[in-house]
């Protein structure tokens, strides 16, 4: 089992940003190797809703079906892996300022045992930590330009 933790902040109000990150249209601008992220049924967002998802950085490819387990405005969003690959994450909003808001996301992972595991586990961690520290810039990035249209 692999648990990573990171924050990050960027310069915009909490609901813009959780209305951001909230938005699954938005998932693979940001989120980095995420090369498809759709709902699964007519539920988009909150407590409940489901997505299929697509994670993809050459030579691995990986495919989950989360579900939103938790799910608080302005608060946080937490997902969790029902098939596929087994994986779950909860992203935190905190106001910093009136104009700056602090992403707090948790993001964990589970491998196979056994040596496939293992050798699993040798690509997919340098790619793991690659995505979140670009997944962050790209969403700090992203979310200052949504805020600065608006």
């Amino acid at each position: 089992m692999v648990d990573i933790h990171h924050e990050g902040s960027c310069a915009a109000p909490i609901d813009v940003a959780f209305a951001y990150l909230d938005d699954y249209r938005t998932a693979t601008t940001w989120m980095f190797g995420l090369a498809a992220f759709e709902p699964v049924g007519e539920q988009v967002q909150g407590l409940g809703a489901v997505f299929d998802g697509t994670f993809q950085v050459k030579p691995v490819k990986l495919h989950a079906t989360i579900e939103i387990t938790e799910w608080e405005q302005n608060d946080r969003i937490a997902f969790r892996s029902i098939k596929g690959f087994h994986n779950w994450s909860t992203w935190r909003f905190s106001v910093e300022s009136a104009e700056q808001t602090k992403i707090t996301v948790d993001f964990g992972y589970e491998l196979p045992g056994g040596l496939a595991g293992k050798a699993m586990g040798k690509v997919l961690e340098p790619i793991v930590a690659m995505s979140i520290r670009h997944s962050d810039e790209a969403l700090r990035r992203e979310i200052e330009a949504h805020y600065a249209k608006r």
